[in-house]
């Protein structure tokens, strides 16, 4: 019989590809690594633990000697004395607790801190194949949500929880140093509730993780949706948009909600048997248990003693009524660190190599049997490329949609690895390389206009500190960007996807963002599809003169763009079938003279795609 758990859990098994880590201690051994740096905070806190429960353990037996030993006898100095003692231990369990909770707070921001700048770190090093397959919204869930998820159970999680069970521990042993049989009774009392806490308590395991991943999935619709927000509104699918999101929001609605009656229950159990256990203790030390336990173990309690132990059953139940909620933290930090970890487990990287290539030289490209496949299941997308491309050489490839135009552009600047055939750049072979003083060398420019929500300046350097006032200004220069440059200076803070830019001024800012870093090898790809007409002749004119400087394999469909470049090659189903140029394709009558006669009745003059 399906339980509400397994109801909820159900709407989004088939959503969770992420393989989880084996088990709750394995992940807190991995944590470790980033808790290790701080270990002194952790130190403290344990040296601090038994001496919050010594001061805690003290105070309730303190008051049982005031009322038997100096109260009811009417002891007047020796209650003075008493009292200056529980003075001591309720101030010196203020200043341990006080340095206890600093601690645990500074040791656990730090952990987080390290462990957001490994996930980032290691986020920016995956391939781009990665990011395929991710949504945004999920990935910034993983550097987010869960991360303070986590950096809340450090705080007020598992450390503590230690404290809690020296406490548990140190207050059962006191009461059953005072009254044995007391305690016993209290004791048989205890096994129904602890089944059912930690019933709950693998409930709430469950359930975070759900919540964590449908939480994810909000998240990416969210992004995709706001990213796409102007597509939603031009086909007035804003309804259809809405109720697709408040399915998945209602996920993740139902699946806390239950989480919160599961916890509530928790709280209500841990509440209702404290209240048991003071009616049980009443009921044993007012002597009224003698017709129902063994002869001689119904001995009337002292008033003293009732009242130590109705203060140590109080701090019993303090920490597992805050149990339930640490439970709660815990369960909720462990399906994040879970994700967390299977994030940092992810190794579809770009796979590292050594090789170097020297930044100064011609940038000769030969491409030999080359063939590639996005994943092993899928079909070969380039089919054996041969193509060589010489220093200050420029050359167009075109074809038909499909033809495996971009995806050479792809595996040429390694967005994509795992390439068979040979790839050799100015004679090292393209996976030897290593991937910076790769992009070092080649550098590519998409169709795709990206803009960063900071400085002008920052949107062309990137923040690279070898480019310097000079070079930013040559690059702009050379891709005619100076105007739009001059207006808005370099340090006005560009708005979110370069809003207060033209489409046109976008990619020139992108040309000049390229030239600024001064590579030997340029890859345009499909660069000039979405250039307004005002700033037309503009970008024209600034690719104009990045083929004049530098090796360049341009993917265009402008007819004027491919004349201008020194040779065309022509691919069709993932081969280069034609090479030549413009004029010895078009007498040659194959490929490209069929894309120049299919593009011949638009205005512009375009390749058909």
């Amino acid at each position: 019989m399906s339980t509400p758990v397994d109801k909820v859990t159900d709407k989004v098994a088939d959503k969770a590809p992420d393989k989880l880590p084996v088990g709750d201690l394995a992940m807190l051994a991995r944590l470790w690594v980033y808790v290790r740096p701080d270990a002194w905070t952790v130190v403290l806190a344990l040296v601090l633990t038994p001496v919050i429960a010594a001061v805690s353990l003290a105070q309730p037996y303190l008051l049982k000697i005031a009322v038997d030993d100096h109260i009811v006898p009417g002891d007047a100095d020796g209650l003075q004395r008493v009292a200056l003692w529980y003075l001591l231990a309720v101030v010196g369990a203020y200043l341990a607790e006080a340095a206890y909770s600093l601690a645990l707070a500074w040791g656990g921001q730090r952990t987080i801190l390290r462990l957001r700048r490994a996930l980032y770190a290691h986020s920016l090093g995956l391939a781009q194949r990665f990011f395929d397959r991710q949504p945004a919204g999920k990935l910034l869930t993983r550097l987010t949500s869960d991360v303070e998820s986590l950096g809340e159970s450090l705080q007020a999680g598992v450390v503590t929880i230690v404290l809690d069970l020296l406490l548990i521990t140190g207050i059962l042993a006191t009461m059953f140093a005072l009254e044995w049989r007391l305690s016993l009774l209290l004791l048989a009392l205890a096994p129904p509730l602890l089944f059912a806490l930690e019933w709950i308590r693998r409930k709430l395991r469950h359930l975070y993780l759900v919540i964590r991943e449908s939480l994810a999935e909000v998240n990416a619709f969210m992004a995709e949706r706001v990213d796409g927000v102007e597509i939603v509104q031009l086909f007035g699918a804003e309804r259809r948009t809405a109720d697709r999101f408040e399915r998945r929001n209602r996920r993740y609605r139902d699946a806390t909600q239950l989480a919160n009656v599961y916890d509530a229950a928790m709280f209500a159990m841990v509440d209702g048997g404290s209240r048991i256990f003071i009616a049980a203790l009443l009921w044993w030390g007012m002597g009224l248990a003698g017709d129902v336990v063994p002869a001689g173990w119904a001995v009337p309690a002292s008033v003293g003693l009732l009242i130590a132990f109705m203060d140590y059953l109080e701090r019993l139940f303090r920490p597992l009524r805050e149990l339930s909620g640490k439970v709660t933290v815990i369960q909720r930090a462990l399906a994040a660190l879970a994700k967390i970890f299977w994030l940092l487990d992810e190794q579809d990287q770009v796979r590292a190599a050594s090789g170097t290539v020297d930044r100064e030289g011609g940038g000769r490209l030969v491409l030999r049997g080359v063939r590639f496949r996005y994943r092993p299941d899928s079909p070969e997308v380039l089919r054996g490329v041969d193509l060589v491309v010489n220093p200050g050489e420029s050359v167009a490839v075109v074809g038909a949609s499909g033809s495996g135009k971009t995806t050479l552009t792809r595996v040429l600047d390694r967005s994509y690895d795992g390439y068979t055939g040979s790839i050799q750049l100015d004679g090292v072979e393209l996976s030897s390389l290593d991937t910076t003083a790769l992009r070092q060398k080649v550098a590519s420019v998409r169709q795709d206009i990206h803009v960063f929500n900071d400085s002008l300046q920052f949107n062309v350097d990137l923040g690279n500190p070898d480019i310097d006032s000079d070079q930013r200004d040559a690059a702009v220069a050379m891709t005619h960007a100076q105007g739009f440059v001059e207006r808005l200076g370099w340090d006005r803070v560009l708005r979110d996807r370069g809003a207060d830019l033209s489409v046109g001024e976008g990619q020139l800012l992108t040309f000049a963002r390229t030239m600024a870093h001064a590579p030997g090898v340029v890859i345009l790809d499909e660069a000039t599809a979405s250039v307004d007409s005002i700033t037309e002749k503009l970008v024209q004119d600034a690719i104009g003169n990045i083929l004049k400087s530098k090796t360049v394999i341009v993917i265009a469909h402008r007819l004027s763009t491919v004349q201008r470049c020194d040779r065309i090659a022509v691919m069709a189903a993932g081969h280069v079938v034609e090479q030549g140029t413009h004029a010895e394709l078009m007498a040659a009558e194959g490929h490209y003279a069929s894309l120049v006669a299919a593009g011949q009745g638009l205005a512009d003059g375009e390749l058909a795609s």
